[in-house]
This record gives C-alpha cells, structure tokens and sequence, in this order.
C-alpha cells in the first residue's frame, strides 16, 4: 500500500514540473453559485471568477454527469493562508479559466462540514505526511482524491492543475489505480476493532504513559516541545488532574508554568482578553492572530479549574478578561456565540495583513502613553525579548506582578491600577484601527464547549452572570438546534440551520448540560443529555466495534465513514461520549452506559498508553476507571445552597448530584429526600456511606 502511494506520488512530482502559459484576462464581476449559501467563508468565495460550487449532491452528480475531475478546496473564514491562496490564484482569470474548463470545483467550510474535511485532510495526509489549510484535494468524479495539498502558489496551482488534468484526459487508468489504492487506505486509517480481552486498567497504564508523555514537555516554555505551539487545553486539563491525583508535584508546577507561561505570552490579548490560535514560536510570543471560539472555550474552562486547583489570581484575570472578549465581540443578542475573528486586518495603508490590528510600534506607544511609556515598556517588554519584525512589537511579559512591583517600589494596587490604566487607553488606541473581520456563523459544538467554559467559571467565581450565559445558549440550542426527531443542527446562520450534526455537535452538548445539572441541579439537563445519548445510539453507534461514527447514518455516504478517536484541540467525540457514559451510567444506573464506556476505552487501551498525548480525554475514562470515584449527593430543601460550596471545590473524581424535593426519576437520587435536614452522601457505584449535614465532613470521605 505505502509502496503504491509513493510510486504515484512521485509520478505526479515529475508531471507537475510541466510549465503552463498564465495569459490575464479581465475579471468578471458576476457572483458564482455560492452567493446563495450563509457560510461567510463561502460567501467570502461568492465573486471569484472560478464557477465555485457547494458540496451537495447535485454537485457531486453534475462531475458524474459531465466526467469531469472534482477540486476540494477546504478552509475557515479566520485562515490567513486561505486568503493568500485566495488572492493569488482564485481571484486569477487565467487560472480560473482553467479550473472552469477542466474541473468541478468545490468550495467547502471546515467549520461547517467537518464531514468532509476529515476525510480529504485523511487523504492529504496519506500522500504528503502532513496536513493544515487551506486543504486542496483533486479527485475523481465519484470523490475518490488523486492528488492534495495545502497551500500552492499561483505557479504552482496553474501546474498542478494542467498536469493533472492532461493525466486524467491521457491516462485515466493510472488516477483511478491510485484512487482506489489511497481510497482504501482512508478506509483502513483509524479502523477500530472490538478488543474481545477482558478489560483491565491500572493505575500502572496510567502512570507509565504519563511518563512517556514527560519526555515531550518543554520545561523551560511550558506547553510541548518544538513550534509552532498550540495550547492544547484538554491535555492541561488532564494533567491538572494527574498532578492533584497522583501527587505528582513536578506535573503540577510544569502545568503551572505552561499557564503562565501562555499567559504571559503574546498569544494572550493582554489588552482585551482571549487567545489566538496557537504560537509560531516556543516561547508562545507571536500568535497566528485568529482568535477561534472553540480555543478560548476551553482556555477559560482549564484556567477557570485551576484557579479552582490553586487561587492563582492570574488565571483569574485571564478568565475575567477573556469571557469578556466573548461578550464583546462573539455573543448574539439571543445568547449564541460566534465563530471567530479573522487573522488578517487592514494596516495603516488599507491593505490586508496578518496581525495589523493587534501589533504596535514603540513611536506608537510613546505617543499613546507619555510619561507611562517607560514603565509600560519594561512590564511588557518594548525591547529585544518582545520585537516581533519591521520596528513591531507584540506584547509579552516575562515576570509576575509581585516581583516588577518590587523592582520598581510600587505597591501591587498603584501597579494594577497602572495596568488597567494602559489597558483601557491601549484598547481605545486600537479600537480605531480597522478591526479584523468576523465568522458569525454559530456552530453547535463550538457553542457547547462555551456553555462548559461559563460553568466552569461559574464554579470557580460565583458570577451569575456566567451561569446566566450558560443558561441563555443551553436554551438556544434547545430551542433553535434540536431537531423534532430529537436530534441536532450543527449550524445557525440567518435563522437557519441546514447541516445534521454530528457526533461532535451531540458529544459537546451532552458534556456541557451534565455540567449545567451539577451546577443547577435542575433535571432538565440531566434528561436532555439522556435522551441525546440515546439518538447517538440509535443513529450513529456501530455494535460490531462499540464505537460511535462521526456522521449520522441519515447522512449522504462519503468515500469512507469515519470515526474520531484521536484528542486534538477538541476532545475526540468518541472520548467525550465515553464519558459522558460512564457519567450517565453512574446517574441512572444503567450498566448499558457503563460497559459501552468500558468497552470503548478497551478498544484504544494499547494507543492510550503509546501515545497519551493524542488521548488525553480518554485518560480522564482510564483515571475514572482505576482510581477511586465517587457520586455525590445532596439531598434536602437547602440542596442549591449547599451545592454552591461543593461545586467550588477542585474535585475532580466525583460526579454530582441533588434534589430539593422527593426524586425517583433519577435513581442515585432515590429515597435520598429528608424535608427535615439537607444530607450530603457520598457514594461508590451507588452504595453510600452515611450520609453528613456537615460538607467538609462528607468531602473526607472522597479519596483521590
């Protein structure tokens, strides 16, 4: 199979070297067929010269019908190399000529058909070794690909087009002999089989993985080895859990200089809150400018439990400061929350540029800043350690406020009363400059994982506002999202919802409304998490492997149906569904829940320990199942009150429960009710010991 990929591979190296003439001719002005989609990425398309087309089946059969080869083209409305691509060779007459002449071409929002997306980035990543957008696939009129990419120049795509092209005219046994040999191995990638051994976690598994793990940390940046650096939140949030489980007192000062150290850094907004994507370099200093909800999502949630953890007040500015970016620049008025913000803004001479709006030069910051400047510039690094390129800077600290107070004898209030100062003038500064532009799409998924990173700040401050934001998206995506068969849209977009959702859309969503119920103790979360568990079962479940698909089987057939399995910056779905499980099983009782979460994690058990670091999130499963775990409920008319004091505990092998009022539908809450006195109970799969008035009392119950 490998001999084969590489054998086209190098076949296609040496047509590609064929030259191609690139004649000019004036640009049309009329719209393509995407005009009528609500993707802002594909609208973002909708006047190019090339015929762009959606994915749907009608396009899928016009390639069919007319045999023609079928171009890809993935990206997201915040990708700076999407745009490059974009003004180099698609708003280019002569290449579109090209295109149009020869090609179907298919112009698709990762965000929007992550369907898609992960089966041509699968094929890419087969032929190249690598992967990344914006992703441009070349394909057969069925889908099946012969050739990817990601980025071309203008030469390079008018190259590639016209060797392929007179490849498939020439000799269309060869593209199709290749196709089927790559479409099978995208088949075959990630294949899961039931793991038929009894199943058998130790806390052994967990402590050698992590060790293996160790040896990929930087000690020195925090985060992991090498760059560009992404945060990845659900590997912190992991060995948060670690450090405080398994007493392990170097994980835990490495995760606290990896949240610093991205705090500090300018990954960070330091002067209206939230995160960029990741760091080109490894001391996290200069962002891939994009600020993507789904990261400051998470962000919030791994700083929100860690101040929980260890009342690290910078975690605590960093969560205030970020969920306030969120309500500034991606919350709709009826509670949802918006997809991004663009990479690229226009600079001073109205031209694009990658991270125009959040650079500043040192004329720049004297002026805005007068007498402050001197100070400014030493607290964040006007200097050699902060100079990014071409007389620019980009913020960045290097020490806590306690220790810069005491080097230049200020106290720590003038200090922050300084700080805040700059930052409201800097932020007014800014907010002249033209702003980078918005994704206003809502995605299901995305908007879960920020009703998880409210409740979680809910928990770790107490701010009803945060549980209000919570509530007001968990209710828009009841009542916008669900579906009448009890199923979920992943899109919203000028009122409408036109794509079925996924298994990461369901994944999210049953994971953020048991942690509405923890925190509200209010049923209807519980139940509709429950119920969405069932749809999963029913429509996206494979019983011959026990893992769940990442589409429907009401969806169209790709040329591979394909699971996910592998943590990226998002928990794999099938990893949050387990959990979810093994939650839900503890809830209800329900032991169909529970084996299907043991079985799943069984199945991966040998990846888990190899490559911990792709599966964090099913290390949370493996830590479920071998340490100790404990239901937690509380009972009684002061249940709510109660229940605000436990939440604000780091505690993170429980699950939580109550009830202000008799509750049999629940069966861990069966026959718990006293009208008389509010009891805590802490259980082991349902046997409790006796139960406490007293909530300290009962937590000396709860082992880690």
């Amino acid at each position: 199979m490998k001999t084969t990929l590489k054998y086209f591979s190098f076949l296609f190296c040496l047509l590609l070297v064929a030259s191609c003439s690139n004649k000019e001719t004036e640009s049309s002005k009329t719209s393509n067929a995407l005009i009528h989609e609500t993707s802002p990425y594909l609208l973002q398309h909708a006047y190019n010269p090339v015929n762009w087309k959606a994915w749907n089946s009608e396009t899928l059969a016009l390639a069919k019908k007319e045999n023609k080869l079928i171009i890809i083209s993935v990206g997201y409305s915040a990708c700076h190399w999407c745009h490059v691509m974009e003004e180099e060779s698609f708003e280019n007459d002569s290449i579109a000529k090209i295109m149009n002449a020869n090609f179907i071409s298919i112009k698709v929002d990762r965000e929007e058909r992550p369907d898609v997306d992960k089966v041509y980035m699968n094929a890419v990543q087969l032929m190249t070794g690598s992967g990344g957008w914006p992703l441009n696939c070349i394909a057969l009129p069925d889908g099946s690909p012969i050739f990817g990419g990601t980025y071309f120049t203008k030469e390079q795509w008018s190259k590639v087009l016209i060797s392929i092209s007179k490849l498939y005219k020439d000799s269309p046994e060869k593209a199709i002999a290749f196709a089927e040999n790559l479409t099978k191995g995208i088949q075959e990638s990630q294949l899961i089989t039931l793991n038929k051994k009894t199943p058998n976690f130790v806390e052994k598994d967990i402590v050698e993985a992590v060790d293996v793990w160790k040896t990929q940390i930087d000690t020195i940046y925090g985060g992991f080895k090498g760059a560009p650096k992404f945060p990845m939140p659900n590997s912190l949030d992991f060995l948060l859990r670690y450090g405080y489980q398994f007493k392990d007192t170097k994980v835990a000062a490495y995760l606290n200089k990896t949240l610093t150290k991205i705090a500090y850094g300018g990954i960070y907004d330091p002067i209206a809150g939230g995160f960029s994507r990741y760091a080109v370099d490894e001391k996290w200093h200069i962002p891939h400018f994009e600020k993507m909800l789904y990261d400051n999502a998470q962000l919030v949630s791994i700083y929100a439990k860690a101040y929980i953890a260890n009342k690290n007040d910078l975690y605590k500015e960093v969560v205030i400061a970020s969920l306030n970016f969120i309500k500034e620049e991606l919350t709709a008025e009826n509670g949802a929350f918006y997809s991004s913000l663009d990479a690229d803004s226009k600079n001073k001479l109205g031209e694009k540029e990658e991270g125009a709006f959040y650079e500043w030069t040192e004329a720049e910051l004297q002026l805005i800043l007068g007498s402050d400047f001197e100070l400014f510039k030493d607290f964040y690094n006007i200097n050699s350690y902060g100079f990014w390129e071409k007389e620019k800077y980009v913020l960045i600290r290097n020490s806590s406020k306690t220790a810069f107070a005491a080097k230049h004898k200020l106290s720590l209030f003038a200090l922050n009363d300084k700080i805040n100062t700059w930052k409201k003038t800097l932020k007014t500064a800014r907010n002249k400059r033209s702003k980078p532009n918005l994704d206003d799409k809502v995605l299901t998924s995305w908007n879960a994982l920020m009703i998880q990173g409210y409740v979680d700040a809910y928990r770790a401050f107490g701010n009803l506002e945060y549980l209000e934001m919570a509530l007001k998206n968990a209710n828009f995506i009841i009542e916008k999202q669900r579906r009448r068969d009890g199923g979920l849209n992943r899109n919203f977009k000028n009122g409408l919802s036109t794509i079925n959702a996924y298994s990461e859309d369901y994944a999210t969503i049953i994971q953020a409304y048991i942690s509405l119920y923890e925190v509200t103790l209010d049923e209807k979360w519980l139940t509709t998490s429950k119920e969405l568990m069932e749809y999963l079962f029913a429509n996206f479940f494979n019983e011959k492997n026990g893992m769940f698909h990442f589409t429907s089987k009401e969806d169209e057939n790709l040329i591979a149906r394909k699971y996910e399995v592998i943590d990226g910056v998002i928990p794999a779905s099938n990893s949050l569904i387990a959990n979810s499980l093994f939650k839900l099983g503890h809830y209800y009782s329900n032991n169909k829940y529970l084996k299907t979460a043991e079985q799943m994690l069984n199945n991966i058990k040998e990846d888990v320990k190899n490559s911990p670091g792709n599966y964090s999130n099913w290390l949370h499963l493996m830590t479920n199942f071998t340490k100790p775990f404990y239901e937690v409920v509380v009972a009684g008319n002061e249940a709510l009150e109660v229940n605000k004091s436990l939440i604000k505990k780091y505690t993170p092998n429980i699950l939580i429960a109550g009830t202000s009022e008799e509750n049999n539908t629940v069966p861990l809450l069966s026959y718990k009710f006293n009208e008389d006195e509010t009891f805590i109970y802490v259980c082991v799969n349902g046997t409790c010991k006796k139960p406490e008035v007293n909530l300290e009392k009962a937590l000396l119950n709860i082992k880690k």
